[in-house]
């Protein structure tokens, strides 16, 4: 498995979303240019699991937005490394990240 999610960017519409399992994972939202605004998780909390959590992620924003996901148990230590990864690539969490995150976030070691 990478490090970083690899599955191909999918418009983030209730169309795209319907179709989804409700199983638990991680996914990542970003805008039309592919910038990564949100890494999140559906987890065991989660109604419906990933596609209950893109509903509302496509209900809350406006049109133009894509999303990837990654169905995975593991969905809380994958969300860390996810973020790690984005911190590692470009400095900073993504901007929707600020203020959703884990209260310790480790670092990726180089590699």
């Amino acid at each position: 498995m990478a490090v970083r999610l690899t599955a191909p960017w999918q418009p983030l519409t209730a169309a795209a979303v319907a179709g989804l399992p409700a199983q638990l994972g991680v996914y990542e939202i970003a805008d039309a240019q592919g910038r990564v605004l949100r890494i999140d998780l559906a987890g065991g909390r989660s109604l419906f699991g990933l596609r209950g959590a893109l509903e509302a992620e496509a209900a809350a924003r406006a049109p133009g937005h894509l999303f990837r996901l990654e169905i995975t148990m593991q969905y809380q230590s994958r969300w860390q490394e996810l973020l790690m990864a984005h911190v590692a690539d470009h400095g900073e969490l993504p901007p929707e990240n600020l203020d959703h995150r884990p209260q310790r976030l480790g670092r990726l070691s180089p590699g």
